[in-house]
């Protein structure tokens, strides 16, 4: 008589492996060991990438700020080939043009500039012991203590301004290194515009025929973006530093051409700058009368709307279009990833990061669900 096997019990029985386990079972434990394999090797190569990224930091930085300096170079050197100019003649006079603007425009502001800091350190005292009866009731320090304690930590950097290059030192970097990066960076940077078409198809070619003509338009919109932040940084610089200095001479206020360069260099760093440029001087002004801190704020205020509002979107012609959230957030995380060097570049490493994101993940995702929503 043939006995029937029970019903289901057949999906528990098959061939077995000599370790008891059938197929099925076998190919999963084999899938899970992969996949247990794989997080192991990318938790390592995360590690490695954070033991080694502050070695190379100041790599990244110079290789990016010698692109941001290469691409208008390679523009003017284009212009002036149209007119018959050879191409390593037109980005020299690009790049002696710059050094002599830049050169100019130091040599104008800093007799003035150095005279008022001296006096600045040599009133801090004074300054901050008034500020500090103004501000007693929330301070609650000594009267005079944080007065000597400026002029301490003011005369340290006035009597040796090499000090100033401390945050510099600090990612491995001495005076001369810094000369020497700068001296690299300008020459790199020269013959990048000299010859880009190799760099540009050298790159092209790490990706395949198919992809390059959408990483040839990624590269043109990073471009853009770059010389649109170069275009308003240095509007913005000159535009704040002379409507400051303009308006708090008008309104009498000592130190003005230190306030005004103070802030224009700060304008480097977005948002945060601009406050911590408008605090010195309110303060500053608060020596006098609340008054006169109320009008030197209001200066401030003014200027730094008119230049974020008005000026700043018509130089820029949108070239680079950020959030303020998304660049308020991102120059605090490139502060911690790059230090106090990186926060110079800030915009141009977050537009970059912007734009790879949308480049490399929304639009092949928006476009993915574009065709599955027409089928």
């Amino acid at each position: 008589m043939a006995v029937r096997r029970a019903p289901g019990r057949a999906s528990h029985s098959g061939p077995k492996g000599p370790d008891g386990r059938t197929p099925a079972a076998a190919r999963g434990l084999l899938g899970e060991s992969h996949v247990a394999y794989r997080a192991v090797l990318l938790a390592a190569f995360l590690i490695v990438v954070g033991l080694i990224f502050r070695q190379i930091v100041t790599l990244l930085l110079a290789i990016l700020m010698t692109i941001i300096i290469a691409i208008p170079l390679s523009s003017f050197a284009t212009a002036l080939q149209r007119r018959r100019i050879p191409r390593p003649l037109g980005a020299l006079c690009g790049l002696l043009l710059g050094l002599g603007a830049l050169a100019g425009l130091i040599a104008l502001v800093t007799p003035p500039f150095v005279r008022e800091v001296n006096r600045l350190v040599k009133e801090l005292p004074g300054i901050a012991t008034s500020v500090e009866r103004k501000l007693h009731t929330l301070t609650g320090s000594t009267s005079g203590s944080t007065g000597h304690s400026l002029q301490h930590f003011a005369q340290r950097y006035t009597s040796h301004p090499e000090k100033l290059l401390d945050p510099i030192a600090s990612v491995g970097l001495g005076v001369a290194g810094v000369l020497g990066g700068i001296v690299v960076i300008l020459l790199t940077a020269y013959y990048i515009a000299i010859r880009p078409d190799p760099l540009v198809t050298g790159a092209l070619r790490l990706f395949p025929p198919p992809l390059r003509p959408r990483v040839t338009e990624v590269m043109a919109r990073i471009r853009v973006a770059f010389v649109g932040w170069l275009r308003g940084l240095v509007a913005a610089m000159l535009i704040v530093g002379i409507l400051l200095y303009l308006g708090l001479t008008i309104v009498g206020l000592k130190f003005a051409i230190f306030f005004a360069v103070f802030s224009a260099i700060a304008e480097t760093v977005p948002y945060f700058g601009a406050i911590a440029s408008g605090i010195p001087p309110v303060l500053f002004a608060l020596t006098y009368s609340p008054g006169k801190a109320l009008v030197v704020l209001l200066i401030y205020v003014g200027i730094h709307q008119l230049e974020g509002n008005v000026i700043a979107p018509l130089i820029m012609a949108r070239a680079v279009r950020l959030h303020p959230a998304v660049i308020a957030f991102g120059v605090v995380v490139v502060g911690e990833l790059f230090g106090i060097i990186g926060l110079i570049v800030a915009v141009p490493i977050i537009a970059l990061t912007v734009i790879l994101v949308e480049e490399i993940w929304i639009k092949p995702a928006e476009e993915r669900a574009g065709a599955a929503g027409a089928m």
